[in-house]
């Protein structure tokens, strides 16, 4: 439920009916970056309403500790845990010993549940839904006649299956890899768009813009390539055919980072894309606060409306290229020598 809670710099200085200097770094970050609590707003009075999500840590000594993430909140201690903001373990969980230090000896295993966790539980149920409504939809009205949400999704999913997967794979191979490019598409498509709707929760997760999120996505892209790779793509590799023997040496090296360098260019191409209109979205807010004047807001504010619909492009359009770079490093793994 919804808790509210003290600025921890308010606490610290002992002054909070004080206004702070507004810090535009700090508070891009602060949305941008992952958390343990949902923050909905800061009052007059420096109080933060938010949304304290759960708490799961394994520590050798202490077991299984599950609490709320506003027992630690704002630089408090709990249970010898706490968020550490300095240093090389700054926005992680960490135990501190009896003298406050942390206790590098004894650091927890954190499956806590945050902002990135829950907008992806939320993305993954949003296509659940969509999915079986559209299967279910199929089995009533079959596919020559699409209502309702079927008629919705029906050209998305044709234009994936036609023009990345067919285009890329071929008419003989794309069928064994559509259920997970359309999942890829769907994912990172709603994940974006709940990303740019800022309020309530679990709107707003900068899901995309996480990299490790980009990272497991490009993961999976880079496993199907390597398992379905066939004899011609291994060959190219370790032997590239019609390169002299004497150059093979230099090739095979540069072949093998080439495999690696695919799955990476997904994983920053879309973490940085997304993370950088976040970015710009949260600078032009900030310019009201950082000018102190309302002159600036009317300006700020079309700006604002100008750059989320160009996100909006750019949500559907990196769905499209992670989707589409997929299907192409796959179709190049699985070609035989005479394609």
């Amino acid at each position: 439920m919804f808790m509210t809670g003290t600025a921890r710099a308010n606490e610290e200085s002992g002054h909070g009916g004080e206004e702070e200097e507004f810090n535009a770094s700090t508070f891009i970050l602060e949305h941008i970056a992952d958390s343990h609590e949902w923050h909905i707003l800061t009052k007059k009075n420096g109080e933060s309403v938010a949304l304290y999500l759960p708490v799961i840590l394994y520590s050798k000594d202490k077991g299984l500790n599950i609490f709320s993430s506003r027992k630690i909140a704002h630089g408090h201690e709990y249970n010898g845990f706490r968020i550490e903001e300095e240093g090389d373990y700054a926005g992680r969980i960490v135990q501190v010993n009896a003298e406050g230090h942390v206790d590098e000896n004894h650091m927890p295993l954190d499956f806590s549940i945050t902002k990135v966790v829950v907008g992806l539980f939320f993305a993954a149920l949003i296509c659940l839904i969509l999915f079986l409504s559209l299967s279910r939809s199929y089995k009533k009205t079959g596919i020559s006649h699409p209502k309702g949400i079927q008629s919705f999704l029906e050209p998305i999913i044709l234009f994936v299956r036609d023009d990345i997967a067919i285009s890329n794979l071929g008419e003989h191979r794309y069928e064994k890899f559509m259920p997970y490019l359309l999942t890829v598409f769907f994912f990172i498509l709603i994940n974006n768009l709940m990303g740019l709707i800022p309020f309530p929760p679990p709107f707003g997760a900068n899901v995309t813009g996480n990299i490790a999120v980009t990272l497991t996505l490009a993961l999976f892209t880079f496993f199907i390539t390597q398992i379905n790779g066939s004899k011609t793509y291994w060959k190219h590799i370790y032997a590239t055919p019609g390169v002299p023997v004497w150059l093979l040496p230099i090739m095979f090296p540069v072949e093998l980072i080439g495999m690696f360098t695919k799955p990476f260019a997904l994983m920053v191409r879309l973490f940085a894309n997304i993370t950088a209109g976040h970015i710009i979205v949260l600078s032009l807010v900030s310019l009201i606060f950082i000018f102190k004047s309302l002159a600036v807001a009317p300006v700020s504010i079309l700006f604002v409306i100008f750059m989320d619909c160009l996100e909006l492009l750019v949500a559907f359009l990196q769905a499209y290229v992670f989707t589409l770079l997929s299907a192409l490093f796959i179709g190049l793994a699985v070609k035989e020598e005479h394609h």
